[in-house]
């Protein structure tokens, strides 16, 4: 695993990546000869043309983000993987065609668009084909050897099986039988006073400790002379946050929170949020104004009410403040259900609304919030003050996902979409709780980035 943008990234995606860039250059650039025959080296040399073939490639792999290509590596099938290769030729033939309507210095040629665009058509799926057997037979996967089994490490142990990618080797766990009951017994290797001796037979890469009640039992001395042996030692809740991407709430206790060192968010980089969230705020309610002159009309002529929705939401340190939407639901959806969360079907929600929220259309006025200085572009989602009092009685650590300014999009928002139970906010709290501890301009950056491919995409969430 890689860290970027303050994201771990598996390692066999960032080689595909670069292995696909380099594949598309040159395929696109065989379809140069065979468009320019003699005067190819010109024309890529001395016309830009090396330039134009790079800006092709970068819409081609800009369009396979999008559609999750780079997020799940394997192979679906040749149709499928056609199918979404259409796609993103389709979306580079068009940004080709504006390109030429403006008459920009950045056009490739034509014949060589098509020609490229038929050999990526061709080689692609069986290049991807190639590399998910790679992946799965050919690069080995470092070695995992989990100490205890509670629930983290269940869950951590169905996502590696899931994601071969991820580079993980699981080789199995060691805990009492009393705690291992129902949890892959034929996977077990012994009990936790021998994992020095299991550790020297299997010769793991790093041992994963997840023990559901430790009660000083653990065999301290031999993990410590397995760790200066070389042998990497973690706590689950550290390998669970690489993978899933937020903090596990089930086995975080009071004194990690208290005494550590890395827990956010940094003040350095919460000022330095607010400079620029201040200017994307005043931006983006000057890009989005043609936009929102659009929605208002709509809104006002899809249904009887105001255009925007006032409520009150909790912000930073628990403060409340008026957060601004476009009216998504019949005015006075709530006089007789009261504060309530909404459903996937909500029947509350116009037309129209439902539109806008698949958009996140309906969010654009909380630019004005950012700009009186009561949100930031990215954050935590502000929650009703309604909400916020029963989540706080019935999850651990909920307050704290106040020490940041909420957002009009988040971490939380980008990789879970509906909350309806109290299951499901933990989850988002989880998520909160991770990006709170990571909060960098660049994880910031990222969010926007995805935010982005959410919306192109409808991925919406209320």
């Amino acid at each position: 695993m890689i860290r970027l943008f303050r994201v771990s990234i598996p390692a066999s995606v960032l080689w595909l990546v670069i292995c696909e860039t380099l594949l598309l250059l040159g395929l696109f650039i065989a379809g140069t000869y065979l468009a320019f025959n003699v005067e190819t080296e010109s024309y890529l040399l001395d016309e830009g043309g090396l330039w134009r073939v790079a800006v092709v490639v970068a819409i081609i792999q800009i369009a396979l983000y999008m559609q999750d290509l780079y997020q799940d590596i394997r192979f679906q099938g040749h149709l499928f993987l056609i199918h979404q290769l259409c796609l993103a030729a389709g979306a580079a033939f068009l940004i080709q065609a504006m390109l030429g309507y403006a008459r920009s210095s950045i056009q490739l040629n034509k014949w060589a668009m098509v020609y490229g665009t038929i050999f990526t058509l061709v080689v692609l799926p069986f290049w991807r084909m190639f590399f998910n057997l790679l992946v799965r037979r050919a690069m080995p996967g470092e070695k995992i050897l989990f100490l205890g089994c509670s629930n983290v490490v269940k869950e951590i142990w169905e996502r590696v099986k899931e994601r071969p990618e991820l580079g993980l080797s699981l080789i199995g766990y060691m805990a009492d039988e009393d705690e291992s009951r129902g949890f892959f017994p034929a996977l077990r290797l012994g009990c936790l006073e021998d994992v020095k001796r299991i550790a020297e037979q299997t010769r793991p890469a790093r041992i994963v400790v997840g023990e559901t009640e430790r009660r000083g039992h653990l065999p301290m001395e031999q993990l410590l002379e397995l760790r200066f042996a070389g042998i990497h030692i973690e706590e689950a809740a550290t390998l669970y946050e690489s993978l899933f991407g937020r903090i596990p709430t089930a086995d975080l206790r009071l004194s990690q929170l208290v005494f550590s060192a890395e827990l956010g968010p940094r003040q350095s980089y919460v000022h330095l949020q607010n400079v620029y969230s201040m200017i994307l705020g005043i931006t983006g309610l000057v890009i989005s104004m043609p936009i929102m002159l659009l929605v208002a009309i709509l809104v006002k002529l899809s249904s009887p009410g105001p255009i925007l929705y006032r409520q009150t939401r909790v912000g930073l340190r628990g403060v409340t403040f008026q957060v601004f939407k476009f009216r998504s639901m019949y005015a006075d959806a709530e006089a007789r259900t009261g504060a309530v969360w909404a459903t996937k079907s909500d029947p509350r929600i116009t037309p129209i609304g439902r539109w806008l929220r698949q958009l996140r259309l309906d969010e654009l006025p909380q630019f004005l919030n950012v700009v009186r200085g009561e949100m930031a572009v990215a954050g935590p989602r502000p929650e009703r003050p309604e909400f916020c009092r029963i989540l706080e009685e019935k999850i651990p650590f909920y307050k704290q996902r106040h020490s940041v300014k909420p957002g009009i999009t988040g971490w939380a928002q980008i990789n879970h979409n509906y909350t309806d139970t109290i299951e499901d906010s933990i989850t988002k709290l989880e998520y909160d709780l991770y990006y709170i501890k990571n909060l960098a301009p660049s994880l910031d950056a990222y969010i926007i980035f995805h935010t982005l491919k959410v919306m192109l995409l409808s991925r919406g969430s209320r």
